[in-house]
């Protein structure tokens, strides 16, 4: 009873070792796993480049009014929203301080006038005197002296007046040009605080016909765009409608958010001009911008997701043993590509290969091989892209039309694909059937 007892401590434990290590080694041992992806043929179609930018949209010309004098405001002749003409009064100030002062500066230039016609008298009556020789030149000196002087004096008079009456003249603030009162930011009775430096605003005054959006375009984007440039716009309070613009100015001067931060952005300011805008439209709506900087017309292209890397050796060394990968199944394959991956050995050290841009196109055969019904050899393929849109690339040299490209999955194209191996296609996707 004794020893059945002390076996039983030896067996149990051991068959509970053996039991997981049986599940270990079925977790992890090589599995001839079937790998499907999707694919599509290559075709021509249009490309087009579009850079994306927000912003606001403001009129392309808005003057702020504003008081050059200080003075209560006595009237005001328009309300938010009036259309306004050139040269029609806005805002009356008080002008009783400014009046009196035109008035009492008016009487100095009389005053001058007069005196300057007595003098002048005077000096035509001496000149009579000295050509009759019977008074000194001295004394006619002294009258022209006099003459020069009281005219300098109504020259000064004459430029107080004038003075005078600008100030007087600012008193009546009128319409600059043509347009809309869009803010109003006085009231009667209220004082228009001027000075040269920060005037306060009383009445903003915008061209609602010629609309136009300020956007932030980010330095690596502004460099593709030019003045004239297409755009497509749209506005949040517009939704399902596209608008369209021409862009108009394009900033020298960067403007910098969290300057210093590892957040820090780099953007230019953008001027898009919209075509037709609509009457309904206000300044300060948000808005997304689309600049067609470029179209690529009937371009072999691929889609986007379908571009991945591998390292340069890889794509273009020759895979003398591509049968025996596809026999070991898909972990013989990550180990390939790890190890590829890491790089190769060079003059003593670990150098890391290049890694080139690569797409994986499907064929029915491969090294002689013909694949079997149902699938086909992933071949990987470096290429060449150019400009791109939203969805696709176009290409300059790898593929060629009509070829079937792997478009997914994402899995599949970034770490499973490797050269020659065999693959499903996933049923019903793609333009045309996946048979052989």
């Amino acid at each position: 009873m004794l020893n059945y007892i002390k076996n039983k401590k030896v067996w149990i434990p051991l068959g509970i070792i053996i039991l997981v290590g049986v599940g270990l080694w079925m977790k992890f041992s090589p599995k001839d796993e079937e790998l499907f992806v999707q694919a599509e043929d290559v075709i021509r179609r249009n490309i087009i480049h579009k850079v994306n930018a927000n912003g606001k949209i403001q009129p392309e010309e808005e003057v702020q009014i504003s008081s050059t004098i200080t003075a209560w405001i006595t009237s005001i002749t328009v309300a938010e929203g009036d259309t306004v003409q050139p040269g029609q009064l806005l805002i009356s100030l008080d002008e009783k301080q400014y009046l009196a002062a035109y008035n009492q500066t008016m009487s100095g230039v009389k005053s001058a006038e007069a005196h300057l016609k007595q003098i002048k008298a005077q000096k035509q009556r001496t000149e009579s005197l000295f050509e009759n020789k019977l008074i000194s030149k001295q004394e006619l000196e002294q009258i022209e002296a006099s003459f020069e002087l009281a005219s300098s004096q109504v020259d000064q008079a004459r430029s107080s007046l004038e003075s005078r009456e600008d100030e007087l003249s600012k008193t009546k603030l009128l319409a600059p040009a043509f347009g809309i009162v869009t803010s109003l930011t006085k009231e009667v009775g209220e004082m228009a605080v001027g000075g040269m430096f920060n005037p306060g605003v009383v009445m903003t005054i915008a061209d609602l016909t010629r609309m136009e959006v300020l956007v932030d375009v980010n330095e690596n984007d502004v460099v593709t765009v030019m003045v004239g440039d297409t755009a497509e716009i749209e506005v949040d309070a517009f939704p399902d409608t596209i608008f369209f613009g021409i862009v108009s100015e394009i900033a020298h001067t960067a403007k910098s958010k969290n300057l210093g931060s590892q957040e820090q952005v780099t953007n230019f300011k953008v001027k898009v001009r919209m075509f037709n805008p609509p009457g309904s439209i206000r300044p300060g709506m948000s808005s997304t911008v689309n600049i067609i900087t470029e179209i690529r017309k009937d371009a072999i292209s691929i889609p986007i997701q379908s571009l991945t890397a591998r390292s340069e050796h890889y794509a273009t060394q020759e895979k003398k043993s591509d049968k025996e990968k596809n026999r070991r199944g898909k972990k013989g394959n990550k180990k390939m590509e790890m190890s590829e991956k890491s790089g190769s050995k060079k003059e003593g050290g670990w150098k890391r290969d290049k890694m080139i841009e690569v797409v994986f196109i499907l064929k029915n055969d491969f090294e002689g091989d013909v694949a079997p019904k149902g699938k086909k050899y992933a071949i990987v393929i470096p290429v060449e892209v150019g400009v791109d849109s939203e969805t696709h690339y176009a290409v300059k040299t790898g593929v060629s039309e009509n070829d079937r490209i792997v478009t997914g999955s994402y899995k599949a194209i970034s770490r499973e694909l490797q050269h020659g191996l065999l693959v499903s296609i996933e049923e019903n996707f793609g333009q045309n059937s996946m048979e052989n």
